[in-house]
């Protein structure tokens, strides 16, 4: 987050709270650190919560809010202040807000909001999409940025692919883990958040394999595994996906995607297969 720039207006999808104050709080101090207005919309959390993410992460809000430069409000107050959604009058008000944060000698402006007001029975809420698009203007090529939060527990596959696509790019989540041989990377792919294995599984890092599933496992919905960039997964790695699935409850499934075809044998031959929340897609030939 602290290589956020100007211009940019990005999309941040979570499934954790941990995850959300991570990264949001990263953004605020940066921008506080850097001599830019800061701009926050609240919704699920208080004002006050945020406050204290800062205060925790060694950051003190106080002698920001008190000269302005910093901001929390809520969306009953910015984004549906008239009792509504005008996402063109919300378009212009970032625009001004640019203006002003310039004019009162800011380097520039960070904002950032829980989008999840726009689930609830709200006149306009609609036109999300259309805004998030529209947006996009007031960012590009001025001084100022941009992240809107989407909780991926509340909304589904389709809102987050749509509204991920009208941004300029998405905030890129922690690995869970990354050494020299394997990083476990979470993405969100067709609107579902999804876990990445890249690189070699064996006695080394089967463990931080099985640790990752066990918190995917706790994502809403199927568990996604692309398994499109493995390189090479032993026995005892193949064996950990396959008690993973097992440990899954709720009627979820895990979904292995993208796994090399011979190793989709494998798990027909030992019989991990009879396992129903186990399902395994092979890669496409020449993939």
């Amino acid at each position: 987050m602290e290589d956020v720039g100007h211009g940019d207006h990005l999309c941040l999808t979570f499934a954790d709270d941990d995850e959300q104050r991570r990264v949001v709080t990263a953004y605020l101090r940066a921008g506080l650190e850097r001599g830019e207005r800061v701009k926050y919309f609240s919704d699920q959390c208080a004002p006050e919560q945020v406050l204290d993410w800062l205060d925790g992460a060694g950051t003190d809000p106080g002698p920001a809010v008190a000269r302005g430069q910093l901001q929390i409000t809520t969306a009953g107050r910015s984004y549906l202040a008239g009792g509504s959604f005008d996402a063109d009058g919300m378009v212009a008000t970032l625009q001004q807000e640019v203006t002003a944060s310039l004019a009162a000698g800011y380097t520039g402006l960070r904002v950032s909001g829980e989008m999840g007001w726009a689930l609830r029975d709200v006149p306009g809420a609609d036109r999300l999409h259309e805004y998030e698009a529209k947006v996009n203007a007031v960012f590009d090529g001025s001084r100022a940025s941009a992240v809107c939060q989407y909780d991926a527990r509340r909304f589904d596959a389709e809102t987050l692919t749509a509204v991920d696509r009208r941004h300029s790019g998405s905030v890129a989540l922690e690995p869970l883990y990354v050494d020299t041989v394997l990083r476990l990377a979470r993405t969100l792919q067709n609107g579902r958040l999804t876990l990445r294995v890249i690189g070699v599984v064996d006695h080394r890092t089967t463990g931080a394999l099985a640790s990752a599933l066990e918190t995917v496992s706790t994502w809403p919905g199927d568990v996604r595994v692309d398994m499109t960039q493995l390189e090479f997964i032993d026995l005892a790695g193949m064996r950990a996906l396959a008690q993973a699935a097992g440990r899954l409850g709720n009627g979820q499934r895990m979904h292995v995607a993208n796994l090399a075809e011979l190793l989709c044998r494998v798990i027909s031959v030992v019989g991990w297969d009879d396992e129903p929340a186990l399902v395994v897609t092979p890669r496409e030939a020449g993939a």
